[in-house]
């Protein structure tokens, strides 16, 4: 899962980086308005943590943005300000929970666990589909019962083709997704066709009743 922390406090902001990179998010930061509304027009996540006081604008704004260019992401606002006003603002602007500081790393990702679950897997941990079950708290596939092993990209790629199952996925849009921005710098997806082979072999080889669908030139669809 793919998220953007958007905080101008550098210590923090590195420690929740840290955090969530060993909690195996994709992770991506802004500190400040301007840069996090560049990131937020030319990528999509699955959830945004937001400050509200930013140094060239305000989170509210963010959301705003975010609302007027139609666009679904998650939103976790993260604020020193534990006041009711603020909430109901951000809460009504679309923010998805509000967590103030100081707060343990532990319930912030509980938090963005939380909204997930909710929003983009009808609040629940485990996604069934066939004889298939993708365990997202755990990160873990099983076939039949049996458990198969995944690395972390290939379990990334396959809990995005789950969320979006039979809808075509741009292999742009997967690249960006599960490699964040840094993706920017390939020459092409020939590091995708790998792992989506590797991802083929080991659903087929295990008998997985989905397949993923090249749609060529373009991207690819899981059918179920």
């Amino acid at each position: 899962m793919k998220v953007l922390i958007i905080e101008d406090e550098e210590g923090l902001r590195d420690n929740i980086i840290q955090f969530l990179y060993k909690e195996q998010y994709i992770v991506e930061s802004a500190a400040d308005f301007r840069s996090a509304m560049e990131k937020i027009s030319l990528y999509d996540y699955d959830c945004i943590l937001l400050d509200v006081a930013l140094p060239d604008g305000s989170g509210f704004d963010v959301l705003r943005e975010l609302k007027a260019k139609q666009k679904r992401e998650n939103v976790i606002i993260i604020s020193a300000k534990d006041s009711l006003d603020d909430k109901l603002e951000g809460l009504s602007l679309g923010a998805d929970d509000y967590l103030t500081k100081p707060f343990h790393l532990a319930e912030l990702n509980a938090r963005i666990k939380a909204v997930l679950r909710r929003n983009a897997l009808d609040g629940r941990d485990v996604v069934k589909l066939n004889n298939m079950e993708l365990d997202f708290d755990g990160r873990v596939l099983r076939v039949d019962g049996t458990d198969i092993h995944l690395n972390r990209k290939e379990f990334d790629i396959l809990a995005f083709f789950v969320v979006n199952k039979n809808r075509l996925i741009y292999k742009s849009a997967l690249a960006e997704h599960v490699w964040g921005d840094h993706v920017d710098n390939a020459d092409n997806f020939d590091f995708i066709y790998s792992q989506i082979k590797n991802l083929r072999k080991k659903l087929k080889d295990h008998g997985a009743n989905l397949e993923i669908q090249a749609i060529y030139g373009v991207g690819y669809k899981l059918s179920v």
